[in-house]
């Protein structure tokens, strides 16, 4: 099995932390620690097999080639990424009820 390298925008360390901390916020430190555990997971679960995610259909051709993936435990999250031989490229982590095509524009 091949290796891919793991690259993180910057907007999806934003999410991911932005996420964390308004958890810590209104719920406690219990149940932020417990979300980035969660994306942790699933982006160790892309590497080793990228394409479980879901193919997203956006109508925008630079788009063609997103995937989407869910988060255990967090199922109103969703991870997008792309992949390719060498790495995979996490593109943001948000809550499912967003524009998400507006996201990427």
């Amino acid at each position: 099995m091949r290796k891919r390298r793991l690259v993180f925008s910057d907007a999806s360390i934003a999410d991911i932390l932005e996420q964390a901390e308004w958890y810590a916020a209104h719920s406690g430190q219990p149940l932020a620690l417990r979300w980035q555990k969660a994306v942790m997971t699933a982006i160790s679960r892309l590497l080793s097999r990228p394409a479980t995610g879901a193919p997203c259909k956006f109508r925008s051709s630079a788009l063609r080639d997103v995937r989407r993936a869910t988060i255990s435990g967090f199922p109103k999250h969703l991870l997008f990424y792309r992949f390719d031989d060498d790495e995979v490229f996490v593109l943001r982590v948000v809550h499912g009820a967003r524009d998400l095509e507006r996201l990427f524009s």
